[in-house]
């Protein structure tokens, strides 16, 4: 059975994220049979996602060319008398196509970055304590410090603190709490806004996914870009009801754990 044991491990290891993962074919009996159709299949799902993930790579930088041309000659054209609020309005939409092309490069930057063996340590109190500073919220931050990649820590704390903004009238606290003896730490952003009424908390997470009364802010992809910075991170992210109304928007990651003597 040790044939049927790596292949079991294999299948686990693709199962988990690691889409390099095969099998080793020996023989020519059925066992052998399973696992060639095993590494045929995972080649074939690996070159899909691949080519996924740069395509949209791609689309997004590209992206990025007609979006700087459309800014400068928004602010080269000359205003007429009363047009103000339309040039407002481009800026905006300009803004957050800008904030989805960002989003959409970050997110393929992660799921092509599997190695995580040199990430760095990051001061995650400050960092909170920064983006609540710049959103005027206050937060309450135990020390805490974590490996891993800052630019898209931050992007979790400004998307939550964003999110509270326009789906829950602002948020009302920030709180960052360490658990010395699992080694976790927990992020919460509450609001006292809506909620999410009769939608499911878990399908808020999905890409370009909108909560009630959302169809007219944001991009979809603000919470789904969360999830998948928590995950990579080794950790997860939540939606929780708030008693009184609602609701707790709770990332759950990994500690660095004490600098080495």
């Amino acid at each position: 059975t040790r044939r049927l044991e790596q292949t079991r491990r294999g299948l686990e290891a693709f199962g988990a994220g690691n889409l390099a993962a095969r099998v080793p074919v020996r023989g020519r009996d059925e066992v052998a049979t399973l696992a060639q159709s095993f590494n045929d299949a995972a080649q074939r799902i690996e070159t899909l996602v691949e080519s996924e993930r740069r395509l949209v790579a791609n689309a997004s930088h590209e992206l990025r060319s007609p979006l700087a041309r459309l800014r400068v000659a928004l602010h080269m054209i000359p205003a007429a008398p009363g047009d103000e609020r339309y040039r407002e309005e481009a800026e905006r939409d300009i803004d957050e196509l800008d904030g989805l092309v960002d989003d959409l490069l970050l997110g393929s930057r992660l799921e092509a970055q599997r190695d995580r063996g040199d990430d760095p340590r990051v001061d995650l109190r400050a960092l909170v304590e920064t983006e609540c500073a710049r959103a005027g919220v206050p937060a309450a931050c135990d020390e805490v410090a974590l490996r891993g990649d800052a630019k898209a820590l931050r992007r979790l704390v400004s998307n939550l603190l964003d999110n509270a903004t326009r789906h829950g009238g602002g948020a009302e606290a920030v709180s960052l709490r360490a658990d010395p003896a699992s080694g976790r730490v927990r992020l919460q952003v509450r609001d006292r806004g809506p909620g999410w009424g009769d939608a499911d908390p878990e399908a808020l997470f999905e890409a370009f996914s909108r909560g009630p009364g959302a169809h007219a802010e944001g991009s979809g992809l603000g919470l789904a870009l969360v999830r998948q910075i928590a995950r990579y991170h080794g950790g997860e992210a939540r939606l929780l009801a708030r008693d009184g109304g609602g609701c707790i928007a709770e990332v759950e990651l990994p500690t660095a754990g004490p600098e080495p003597a």
